[in-house]
């Protein structure tokens, strides 16, 4: 259990910085007002300035020493002068309730909902209101002393003071959509079929104690700034009306889903490091006791390989609540669409991650449909509001998702699938047959061409139209294919057998074919990438116009083409792309690298 608590821990801490919650950011900044109350506290009673700082703004704490929030917004340093400063803890209490509320809603709000017979998404209406009404508690204190009272009864003083800070955790919490990754997955999945067990609370709460830890640290540091700007100290009733506006216009874009644009507009950052968290063989292993056993033959493919592979037969698309874009609601099975090359998505409405991908998968089916290619989304809901099929059908219509969609409410299809991710892309060849699969974002281009490949394969005379982009097909046309540097995903390598792990000393043959790799000289070989030792070398032939390479580390490295020379890269920091061979027309060369020892390689990449 101690590992699976482990990968929790990593994955939260991850998803805490991650573009999907840039949305609660600048209430959870707001959240810490003053770092303490009384006397020169630097704030306007026990409310302050912050947004989750409401504990008892609305009018003065006993001995607080400021004035009543009715009647005006600026310290009295005479009232009470030797009245004991008390340690602000509202950032805590926000970051708390987010916690509490997001862990018990994601683990048995639908066992709670269903039980109820409530709407799907009453919860997420629920934290909206929350949401507006502190809001409208910063800007008319009245309304403030309204949302306390229910904790002035509670004889700890403190907690009477962070009573409405809890709150807007709590809300927080039941509007809180982290980006989803195989965690995520695990745990919905687990809540959806009830399927809750020690390990899967244990996976809960650590994924949601490690997005803690970073929403903590930026609570503390609007505390700081409270503490330490002049401006929240002379100002402090204005800017607790900015930030109940604030709040209140925070809820109004979550509720008409404005965020999403900018949202969908930030590149995932942290996407390569979820991977190596949570798609590791490590997590794989431990989150796999999370699943039952059914359609292994599905091991047999691995994520986004360059190639077609045979993955059994494509699991059925069952257990549906609903229909979308079908004649009447009319249920798509796979046996209907024998002779149809399939490509099944699974999705989400509210996941940034899909909506990028989307776009993709429109022009595929919209370029492909005529020529064999039938698209089917499957939205498997992450959270509770995603299974209301009014909001489903009304996003899916705003993407421009025409395709049919098959809302997978208890995620039986995705369990199916043995999915992790959203998005997750499947290609089932004309005999129903899984050919291939793909998690996340990226491998556009790469999952067209094998499309293509099937609907030739389906029909040997199709004519296809071209490549969605016209240019990168001239461009790519026979080019090299991505080379990973990963001892599950490295494909053409020819040499001395690959050990994982282990600093092993490798032997370049006396010749490399087309198209193929070799090491030379002491590599690590590992899952994401190799780590350069004494002397390492690696060698390919190409045949492209541009060839780069991902590195990361500190060194130089030499590069050299048909034997000659040609630059000296020098490698610093975090995994970058990095262009060794730039040319004006595809050729076809000998590509070595020479990284200086602790080079990370990780991909070749080909253009």
């Amino acid at each position: 259990m101690f590992t699976l608590i482990l990968i929790g821990l990593l994955g939260g801490l991850i998803t805490a910085v991650s573009p999907c919650i840039l949305p609660v950011l600048p209430v959870v900044f707001l959240a810490g007002g003053p770092g303490t109350d009384g006397p020169g506290a630097g704030g306007p009673g026990a409310g302050g300035t912050g947004a989750g700082g409401t504990g008892a703004g609305g009018g003065a704490a006993k001995g607080s020493g400021v004035a009543d929030g009715a009647a005006g917004d600026v310290l009295v340093a005479t009232a009470a002068p030797k009245a004991p400063r008390t340690r602000n803890r509202r950032p805590y209490a926000v970051v708390a309730g987010l916690v509490v509320s997001f862990s018990f809603f994601t683990l048995l709000g639908v066992t709670l909902i269903s039980a109820l017979g409530l709407p799907q998404d009453i919860m997420r209406y629920v934290g909206l209101t929350l949401l507006v009404l502190i809001g409208l508690g910063l800007i008319f204190p009245r309304v403030e002393s309204l949302l306390e009272k229910p904790f002035a009864r509670i004889p700890q003083r403190q907690v009477n003071k962070e009573g409405s800070a809890l709150v807007l955790g709590l809300g927080l919490g039941l509007l809180y959509v982290p980006c989803a990754g195989p965690v995520l997955a695990a745990i919905t999945v687990a809540g959806a079929r009830g399927e809750i067990n020690a390990d899967i609370v244990a996976l809960t709460v650590s994924f949601a104690v490690g997005t803690a830890i970073p929403l903590l640290a930026f609570a503390l540091a609007g505390r700081r700034v409270a503490e330490r700007v002049a401006a929240f100290r002379t100002r402090a009733r204005k800017l607790r009306i900015v930030a109940g506006c604030l709040m209140i216009a925070l809820a109004c874009a979550l509720a008409f889903n404005v965020t999403d644009a900018i949202q969908r507009a930030l590149p995932d950052y942290t996407a390569a490091a979820q991977r190596k968290v949570e798609d590791s063989d490590t997590a794989r292993q431990q989150l796999s006791g999370l699943y039952d056993n059914s359609n292994k033959e599905l091991s047999r493919c691995e994520d986004g390989v360059n190639e077609l592979r045979s993955c059994g037969k494509a699991p059925a698309v069952e257990g549906i609540a609903r229909w979308l874009n079908t004649p009447g609601g009319t249920p798509v099975t796979l046996d209907s669409l024998r002779g149809k090359v399939v490509l099944i998505d699974f999705w989400t409405y509210s996941c940034i991650n899909c909506q990028r991908s989307l776009p993709h998968i429109e022009k595929w089916e919209s370029k492909y449909k005529d020529a064999g290619l039938q698209v089917i989304g499957v939205h498997s809901p992450e959270f509770g509001f995603e299974k209301n099929a009014g909001n489903v059908a009304d996003q899916a219509k705003k993407l421009g998702v025409t395709y049919p969609v098959a809302l997978d409410n208890k995620l039986a299809t995705w369990n199916n699938y043995r999915n992790r991710f959203w998005p997750a892309k499947y290609l089932i060849d004309a005999n129903g047959t899984v050919r291939y699969f793909t998690f996340g974002e990226g491998k556009y281009e790469q999952t067209e061409d094998l499309i293509r490949d099937l609907l030739r394969q389906a029909d040997p005379d199709v004519r296809l139209p071209a490549k969605t982009d016209q240019a990168a097909d001239e461009l790519t046309r026979d080019r090299t294919p991505e080379t990973y540097l990963s001892t599950l995903r490295i494909r053409g390598y020819v040499g001395d057998p690959i050990v994982d792990d282990k600093p092993t000393a490798y032997h370049f043959p006396d010749r490399v074919p087309a198209n193929r790799i070799s090491l030379d000289g002491t590599w690590t070989a590992a899952y994401e990438y190799f780590t350069a030792g004494d002397d390492a070398k690696v060698a390919l032939n190409y045949h492209a116009k541009n060839v780069n390479v991902v590195l990361s580390g500190e060194g130089p490295v030499q590069v050299l083409v048909d034997g000659k020379v040609t630059k000296n890269i020098e490698v610093k920091g975090t995994p970058t792309l990095y262009t060794l061979v730039d040319r004006d027309t595809a050729h076809d060369a000998r590509l070595e690298i020479r990284p200086a020892p602790g080079i990370r390689a990780y991909s070749f990449t080909f253009g």
